[in-house]
């Protein structure tokens, strides 16, 4: 039993130390998409996790809360086409346009420029005093720069979701922003004539889903 404690103790030491290299190579990373080194201290805390569990399972029949398996991180690198000195032999010769558009109504405009009103407060320096939201679409386009810029910024209550559609593309060239007036509404989304059409994708409103759902039963 002794030794099995040892061994306990050894195992979970590795874990320890591999979970610190793993925080040392993310740090190190600054956010670099399919680093070398993040993977491989990956690959070394996934594989010590997975054998400090083992042993605990052997020694007491008890586990951790962590559900992993052992990675064999050659044959990953060949799987998923990364390690060190692969390059991307295939790149795609067409541009991967993604056009959105979601409607909405609105139950009442004076609570919409009252949200975003507040929202454009948040967002003035203190010494500042900000200027009124004049109209419904000032109010929507403060409320998607003052968020993050997605359609995830309209999720409040002051806008009603209609249905929306999503439409995948693969384009000759990217969109040229300069090509286009400030205040064309078509040009920017206009489809050209060598464009593919990939897929469709119709979104509709949660509440309708959920009245249909409740009607089933």
């Amino acid at each position: 039993m002794t030794d099995q404690h040892g061994e306990l103790d050894a195992a979970l030491e590795r874990v320890i130390d591999a979970a610190r290299h793993h925080l040392a190579a993310v740090r190190a990373a600054q956010g670099r998409v399919d680093d070398d080194d993040v993977w491989q201290a990956y690959v070394a805390l996934n594989n010590a996790s997975y054998a400090y569990d083992e042993q605990l399972l052997d020694a007491f029949g008890e586990v951790t809360p962590w559900d992993v398996e052992s990675i064999d991180a050659d044959e990953a690198d060949q799987r998923f086409g990364g390690g060190e000195g692969v390059e991307a032999t295939d790149p795609h010769p067409r541009v991967i346009s993604v056009r959105q558009r979601r409607d909405y109504r609105v139950p009442s405009v004076s609570a919409l420029i009252r949200v975003a009103e507040a929202a454009r407060r948040e967002g003035t320096p203190a010494d500042e005093e900000s200027a009124p939201v004049e109209g419904v679409g000032e109010a929507v386009l403060e409320l998607l720069q003052s968020g993050d810029g997605s359609l995830g910024a309209l999720d409040v209550p002051e806008l009603e979701p209609l249905d929306g559609v999503v439409m995948v593309s693969e384009v000759g060239t990217p969109v040229d922003l300069e090509a286009f007036d400030d205040d064309d509404p078509v040009g920017p989304f206009q489809p050209a004539a060598d464009d593919r059409l990939v897929g469709r994708l119709d979104e509709h409103p949660f509440m309708e889903l959920d009245e249909e759902h409740d009607h089933a039963h």
